[in-house]
């Protein structure tokens, strides 16, 4: 019998994930974005340190089985609930850094530290446990600028990555004007959380002087398609980062699918719709997307390998020297196997 023919890969890097909400797929959740938050909040309370343990270990072998390899679960569930996941990761064999959310107002108890000096022990007790950390404020909204201040400093002193949540909604725009007078990203840029550790999500509403910023400081932006699509959150302004080199990685984020090539099919789509021009991104930098970005916004310079099956149904008939378009552009994550 003849070998399987296989062509091994990075693996696919997932740069934001909410495990927990895995649970919410298929839910009716309201009208748009703050009605289904609503519904994510009761998620979050439900959970456990054994919930975490068992339900993220689930949703992180459907993670592997697809093709991602290493994951950042962007976490705001509570300390027990961090090392959980932590040991979630392991069962199911997937790198992980933990990007430990930084939350002093809104959201719900749980979510909250009582300071920064809360905070940071908070990291330093997940770093001493042998676990990779990030730090993440969650928003603009969820943290006031002397808490962006001395995180930023404190991601660059100790050369952790810093991720955080920055205009996904036009009314966290607004409100972060009415505040401050200027706009999410601008805000990060004054309080020192922008800089080549910094990834951004979603930036779906961002203008041309925040992506200006985000280019001189040598961030990146991490989308999060089929998340974004099924929130109505609107659309990546894809070509404008392009026409900016500013770097970008993707993240399954709530789990409404698990799929690294149905996200960059939907980012390299959208760039075309926006450009009404086809091929806006080689096959070759979407995998980038999606192995190498999401890595180095991760901290992260290793990480296992992925497997394409050459002989599946998808890829029948195609030639070699087409194969990674085939597979970014006609494939799902099923094309995967094991490396």
């Amino acid at each position: 019998m003849d070998e399987p023919r296989r062509l091994t890969l990075p693996g696919f890097v997932n740069a934001h994930c909410h495990a927990f909400q895995r649970a919410l797929r298929g839910r009716r959740t309201g009208g748009d974005f703050w009605a289904w938050r609503e519904t994510m909040i009761a998620e979050a309370e439900r959970q456990t340190p054994e919930t975490v343990r068992r339900e993220y270990a689930e949703t992180y072998r459907e993670l592997r089985a697809a093709g991602y390899t290493a994951v950042g679960e962007f976490h705001y569930l509570g300390l027990p609930e961090a090392h959980a996941a932590v040991e979630a990761a392991r069962e199911a064999e997937i790198e992980i850094v933990l990007l430990l959310s930084a939350y002093a107002r809104g959201g719900i108890q749980r979510f909250r530290q009582e300071s920064t000096a809360e905070y940071f022990r908070q990291l330093e007790e997940l770093r001493e446990s042998g676990a990779r950390v990030g730090c993440a404020p969650h928003s603009v909204r969820a943290c006031p600028p002397h808490w962006l201040e001395e995180i930023g400093a404190y991601a660059e002193r100790e050369r952790l990555p810093l991720h955080v949540h920055a205009d996904e909604q036009p009314r966290e725009i607004d409100e972060c004007i009415a505040e401050h007078g200027i706009r999410p990203i601008e805000l990060l840029g004054r309080t020192g959380c922008l800089g080549p550790q910094t990834t951004v999500v979603h930036a779906t509403h961002a203008d041309d002087r925040e992506l200006d910023l985000l280019a001189e400081a040598g961030a990146r932006v991490c989308i999060c398609p089929t998340t974004e699509g099924n929130l109505g959150d609107g659309f990546a302004p894809v070509g404008r980062l392009r026409e900016r080199a500013i770097g970008i990685c993707v993240g399954s984020d709530s789990n409404v699918r698990i799929d690294p090539l149905e996200e960059l099919r939907e980012l390299e789509t959208t760039a075309r719709r926006q450009a009404l021009s086809r091929e806006v991104f080689t096959a070759g930098t979407l995998l980038c997307f999606g192995a190498d970005e999401g890595a180095a916004a991760l901290g992260l310079e290793s990480w296992p390998d992925t497997a394409v099956d050459l002989d599946h149904p998808s890829l029948r008939g195609v030639e070699p020297a087409d194969v990674l378009d085939a597979l970014v552009l006609g494939c799902s994550a099923d094309a995967f196997v094991e490396s």
